[in-house]
């Protein structure tokens, strides 16, 4: 399928690199514009290069700006300038965020404020920028970048469980208040996805295992019981998978652990939940999910299938 975005301009925060990145090059392969949005220039300068080689013969405009998402006064000011380059902003992706997750008793005042600051307030103050602009044009689209924890939070998962579903109820809130505009806003749930972030940590862990080994640790998690699926068949997936087709029916097995994995769609063609069958209870659980972004743009389902 050939989804093209000429003539939109897109805004992503946490766009250097990860799914960031791999949306940025996605948007710009389809026609889009983009700025790019990430706290380290050097990274950006990098990014830039790729997502301006994935556009290739595009008129895709893409621009650069060092922004700390988690502070007010620089989203106002790089508002201004994108603005001013663009001229317009019809579709803002917040992604910024990293994994922030541990026990309750351990999460200070200052970890609760920082995180929420970075991917709550971060978003709030970005879409109270970007939505006026787009009612008045009669379009727009936000996709606000959470994880799973948002809906299925675990122990040891604060405070970023409780950020995610503070976004989630963000995004709820603001797709009723705007679907009449024509802005659609739609939250998508991530699961475990390969990127940077996962790199930094294997090698700040410095525990003598292997990448492959600390990935495969990732994917069976304390809670997720998924000893039983192959490591081969459980990937922490790539940021690449962007674009990966989707299953042929909603309920098509995997080819190789048919009977305790299978594919699930939430109704829409945003995500696609890989799902674990508990073998005693039958139960069917939630362990991954990969994402389709540039369908998130037009697909107005996807708020009504979040529950």
């Amino acid at each position: 399928m050939d989804v093209r975005m000429d003539g939109r301009v897109a805004v992503i925060t946490g766009s250097s690199t990860g799914l960031g990145l791999a949306m940025a090059k996605e948007f710009a392969a389809s026609g889009a514009s983009v700025a790019l949005l990430a706290r380290k220039m050097d990274a950006l300068t990098a990014a830039k290069a790729e997502v301006a080689k994935a556009a290739g013969k595009t008129n895709a405009k893409i621009e650069v700006y060092s922004c700390d998402v988690a502070k007010a006064q620089p989203i106002a000011d790089t508002w201004k300038k994108v603005v001013a380059d663009f001229g317009k902003v019809d579709i803002v992706v917040n992604n910024a965020g990293i994994s922030h997750a541990k026990a309750f008793d351990t999460v200070t005042d200052e970890d609760w404020q920082g995180d929420l600051d970075l991917k709550l307030f971060a978003a709030i103050r970005l879409l109270r920028l970007a939505l006026p602009g787009m009612r008045e044009r009669k379009w727009g689209r936000v996709v606000n970048v959470l994880n799973i924890g948002a809906k299925a939070p675990g122990a040891d998962s604060t405070p970023t469980s409780v950020s995610r579903a503070a976004g989630l109820a963000l995004t709820k809130a603001l797709s009723k208040e705007n679907a009449p505009h024509n802005v659609l806003v739609n939250a998508m749930l991530v699961g475990l996805i390969e990127s940077d972030q996962w790199q930094r940590r294997h090698k700040a862990a410095n525990d003598g295992k292997t990448y492959e080994q600390f990935l495969e640790g990732m994917a069976k998690g304390p809670s997720r019981s998924v000893a039983s699926a192959s490591p081969r068949n459980s990937p922490a997936w790539p940021a690449s998978c962007a674009r990966m087709p989707a299953p042929s029916s909603p309920a098509s097995p995997s080819t190789s652990t048919a009977a305790r994995v299978r594919w699930c769609r939430a109704g829409c063609s945003t995500h696609q939940h890989l799902m674990l069958r508990r073998p005693r209870s039958g139960r069917l659980e939630a362990w991954a999910t990969r994402t389709t972004p540039v369908p998130t743009l037009r697909d107005a389902r996807c708020a009504r299938s979040s529950g």
